[in-house]
């Protein structure tokens, strides 16, 4: 088939699965591992309706999606299946901007194109919650925008979607360092030539002041007016720090604290919170030098560690992949990587069905599945990390090889 003609078709496939019917559409719409408390879709109605009656939809502890979204969906569009859709294509193409921006090529001007949009759209990770119609999809594609826009230095446009994503998840607060650096450096792959970071840290710190501004006057601001005061901030942001809401989901938290005696549960969600953060610094100082490839492997870390965890995030850090062909000859178990996800994307719907639906299993079980998960993430982030060491010095290997053999001739 024509590569000219691939994306198109897989656009029309997207929106064609969001038209037609779809039989299981329930089930994935309450599978714990498609959406969790804080972007189901089922709990996004209910509070739609409580809004609209005006009830406050924060009073009962259940709804916990961000007051932008409740403003949205209830007064400018309609919450349908299309705008899923709509917002996969739209992140598909972030990637691809972000692709061109690395290679530094045209439009059109590579085969890679229609790939670059495939992984994502093709990837089951973030397709299925996107027909459960998770609100993780919105962050996803948010994320994405932001580093598409830091990709091709539109500064101000980049902080305000970067303020964007991590109102929609605190925990994209991660990503606050990198897209700074990434707005006063190149995207384009520095992995084989590493050198100390030359941006200008003062520009980035100015950035930061910016960012904030937009964060906390513009969207916090628009979120106090959508939702009616201060209660959205202790059931949407609270509660990825506190977990309030103990449902099941492919993360590491859940399990680990319904468990946890009440005496040690303060101590260990501060633990586990700053557990996320010590990775930033890091990563940052390590690969100062291709700020793209940070802004991947925190990613990936989110993809493991987020305390409401689905499909989603390890999907996009999957997903990335894409953007650094550079570092495939490098990586050292990608068959290992790839078998531990396949058998975690059998296992979990498994023991979910035997343990919720049939009754036969139990908690223990689906969270095994859980654990081949999290080894799997960070499996993959372990050998992303590696590969981003080692191209540099496969490089000077196979130069100094070079330099060799022209020596002999």
């Amino acid at each position: 088939m024509d590569s000219s003609l691939f994306l198109p078709l897989l656009v029309s496939c997207r929106l064609v699965l969001a038209i037609v019917p779809i039989p299981l559409i329930n089930e994935f719409q309450h599978d714990h591992q498609l959406s969790s408390p804080l972007t189901s879709y089922p709990r996004l109605k209910e509070g739609l309706w409580l809004y609209q009656h005006d009830v406050d939809p924060y009073a009962g502890g259940v709804f916990r999606h961000s007051p932008l979204l409740l403003s949205l969906f209830s007064t400018v569009l309609p919450p349908l299946p299309v705008i899923w859709a709509l917002c996969d294509i739209v992140g598909a193409w972030a990637l691809l901007r972000i692709w061109r921006a690395r290679q530094r090529v045209g439009k059109g001007s590579s085969g890679r194109d229609s790939l670059v949009a495939a992984v994502y759209l093709l990837n089951p990770y973030l397709l299925l919650p996107s027909l459960a119609l998770s609100t993780s999809t919105f962050e996803n594609t948010a994320l994405l925008l932001t580093l598409m826009l830091a990709s091709e230095g539109n500064r101000s446009p980049a902080l305000l979607a970067l303020a964007f994503t991590t109102h929609l998840s605190l925990s994209t607060f991660l990503l606050v360092v990198p897209v700074l650096m990434l707005l006063v450096s190149s995207p384009v792959s520095q992995l084989a030539s590493p050198r100390p970071f030359a941006g200008n840290l003062m520009t980035a710190c100015k950035y930061a002041g910016e960012f904030i501004a937009y964060w906390l006057v513009l969207i916090g601001a628009a979120s106090i007016m959508a939702g009616g005061g201060w209660g959205w901030v202790r059931e949407t942001w609270g509660a990825s720090l506190t977990l309030p809401d103990l449902a099941p989901n492919p993360g590491l938290w859940w399990y680990f604290f319904t468990e946890m005696f009440d005496h040690f549960r303060p101590f260990f969600l501060m633990v586990f919170s700053v557990h996320l953060v010590i990775y930033i610094l890091p990563i940052c100082i390590k690969f100062q030098h291709d700020t793209l490839y940070v802004s991947f492997l925190l990613v990936g870390i989110l993809g493991i560690f987020k305390a409401y965890l689905t499909l989603a995030d390890p999907g996009l850090f999957l997903s990335m992949f894409v953007l650094f062909p550079e570092v495939y000859p490098y990586l050292r178990h990608p068959i290992v990587t790839t078998l531990l996800h396949t058998h975690a994307s059998l296992l979990l719907p498994l023991f979910h069905a035997l343990w919720v639906t049939e009754g036969r299993g139990n908690a223990n079980f689906y969270y095994a599945a859980s654990l081949v998960m999290g080894v799997a993430g960070g499996a993959g982030v372990v050998d992303a990390c590696f590969a981003g060491m080692r191209i540099a010095i496969g490089d000077v290997v196979e130069g100094e090889r070079g330099k060799w053999e022209v020596v002999q001739e």
